[in-house]
């Protein structure tokens, strides 16, 4: 396995578990890919981790966990309920309930004029996006034979993009932007971005945002844990140079050579690096097909981001945050601002146009030490901006360093829209630049969804777990979705790809095991041990 990004280690958690022998290759000193979390002076941060959804009993992302064995493992934060997300568009507010009746409601009573519009277009969401978790478990003649029947709301709108089919449906022009203020979670704008994609976004959350105890890297623990209880090992700071070919009647993945000359021979190889990384610099062009050459040139990748991670000393429930996230636009056309999130002014400190702010210690309770919160503000942007500095090596030129100083002050100036006293606070800060995601991700132009996830590069027409070199497997963001969910799913795919078995074969699991989940606004019932730990921490900052 090449990575291990949860998408990696979903798969060799499922080949272990049916008698594979496992070995997963990291180029990073921690595994886990954009799940992993670091820690600056002493406060954890997590880059690609900042909710998750479908965690109640019975929902995808649960029953997924309990089919590799982790749930009994982790413990998770229930986000505001009646606000795991807050839309802040100009000076309009909106906060988006954890529950899809109260959504409704909520919008209902903001808009009145529009409730037919509201009902009937989020039941058309909810609808798209659970004909679409029937894909994977369709078999046989009459099962394919009743497709078109089964997924006819799909099938109506599967071809056009999130704001074609809004407009069809809403009239009100700051409703729009609510609703489609989480296209920050696919990385598009809404005149490029698939609607059953946005579909599937916008219904991953409908019943509420979750937020792991311990950050992205509890998630990466329970996975490595379980992997080695079934025989599976974890090597990291093992960069791969390349995938070893034996070329017979076929081109055959026999193996892989590491960085520093040492080969490693395998069964199967599988790459949870992006298709790009994967087949042009780790197979090599010479020995792919036409056809998949020709899709590589074609193939875009998402957006990159900034991120800036803060430790601060303020109280920020007081200065109006709580544990759900924060979208900050501007109210204008949503295509517009993206456009110029895309390519922002880098001459000056002014204000980037949009920021998604997250509070990772008012999301995780256990966290906070009762004076420290940690903040992770992230932006989007076009590779282009950093081109100039895509050969950067270390240590890091002058040049660099000035400019992530003003992408810095520009970052913090954004935040001041939501928290105007936030810098007087501020005891550290370090910002992540699309340099920094290809450093430590290893992530074609530092992008962070993978393959871009317009019309053409979703669904059919996404690259496959199974390549046209034999024995060669791919997973993660660019194989069925991307996000901590559904690279994981990715993961799964693959995996049934190798042992000749569908989704819900691999999913038919102890229904004992779950997740233990708390409320990230209510300690009245966290457990002896979490109190615990809560209070001793917030002892040791005291005594200090």
């Amino acid at each position: 396995m090449i990575g291990s990004g949860v998408g990696g280690l979903a798969a060799a958690i499922f080949l272990s578990k049916a008698g594979q022998k496992v070995l997963v290759l990291e180029q990073h000193d921690v595994p886990g890919g954009w799940c992993h979390s670091f820690y600056l002076n002493g406060h954890r941060f997590t880059p690609g981790v900042h909710y998750v959804g479908l965690l109640d009993k019975g929902q995808s992302t649960s029953q997924l966990y309990e089919a590799l064995g982790i749930a009994e493992n982790l413990v998770f934060f229930r986000m505001n309920p009646a606000g795991y997300e807050h839309a802040y568009i100009g000076d309009e507010r909106f906060d988006f309930p954890g529950n899809f009746d109260q959504l409704i409601a909520a919008l209902v009573e903001r808009f009145p004029k529009e409730e037919k519009n509201i009902i009937k277009y989020l039941n058309l969401v909810k609808n798209v996006s659970a004909e679409l978790q029937l894909l994977p478990n369709v078999e046989g003649f009459w099962q394919h034979l009743t497709i078109p029947f089964r997924t006819k709301n799909m099938g109506k709108y599967a071809l056009f993009s999130l704001k074609r089919v809004i407009d069809w449906h809403i009239k009100d022009p700051l409703l729009k932007k609510i609703l489609n203020i989480q296209f920050g979670d696919h990385g598009l704008a809404p005149a490029r971005a698939s609607f059953p994609l946005h579909c599937a976004v916008m219904d991953h959350y409908f019943n509420g945002g979750f937020y792991p105890c311990g950050g992205g890297a509890a998630i990466v623990k329970a996975m490595t844990r379980t992997l080695k209880k079934h025989g599976g090992e974890v090597r990291t700071q093992q960069s791969v140079k390349k995938i070893l070919l034996q070329v017979c009647k076929r081109k055959t993945a026999v193996g892989v050579e590491l960085k520093g000359g040492e080969k490693l021979f395998a069964q199967r190889i599988i790459s949870n690096a992006d298709p790009n990384i994967t087949y042009q610099q780790l197979v090599g062009e010479k020995n792919l097909s036409r056809k998949l050459t020709k899709k590589l040139s074609k193939t875009t990748y998402s957006c990159t981001s900034l991120m800036l991670f803060l430790t601060v000393t303020m109280d920020l429930r007081a200065a109006g945050m709580d544990s759900g996230n924060i979208w900050l636009m501007p109210n204008e056309d949503m295509d517009t601002v993206y456009e110029r999130m895309m390519m922002p002014d880098i001459t000056t400190e002014a204000a980037f146009e949009g920021m998604f702010i997250s509070c990772t210690t008012l999301k995780d309770p256990s966290s906070f030490d009762g004076k420290h919160h940690s903040i992770e503000a992230i932006t989007y942007l076009d590779y282009k901006v950093f081109e100039e500095f895509k050969n950067e090596g270390e240590p890091r030129s002058e040049k660099y360093l000035q400019f992530k100083e003003l992408l810095t002050e520009k970052m913090i100036n954004t935040l001041e829209k939501v928290l105007p006293t936030i810098r007087e606070h501020i005891v550290h800060k370090e910002l992540g630049t699309p340099i920094t995601n290809e450093y430590y991700i290893n992530s074609t132009k530092g992008n962070v969804y993978g393959t871009e996830k317009k019309l053409t590069q979703i669904g059919p027409f996404a690259y496959k777990s199974k390549s046209e070199i034999k024995n060669l497997y791919l997973c993660g963001a660019s194989i069925v979705s991307h996000g901590v969910a559904g690279a994981g799913y990715s993961g799964l795919q693959t995996a049934g790809e190798i042992l000749g078995k569908k989704q819900r074969e691999l999913l038919n699991t102890d229904s004992d095991q779950s997740i233990l989940i708390l409320e990230a606004e209510n300690n009245s019932n966290y457990p002896l041990w979490l109190q615990e730990k809560i209070s001793a921490k917030k002892r040791r900052i005291a005594s200090k």
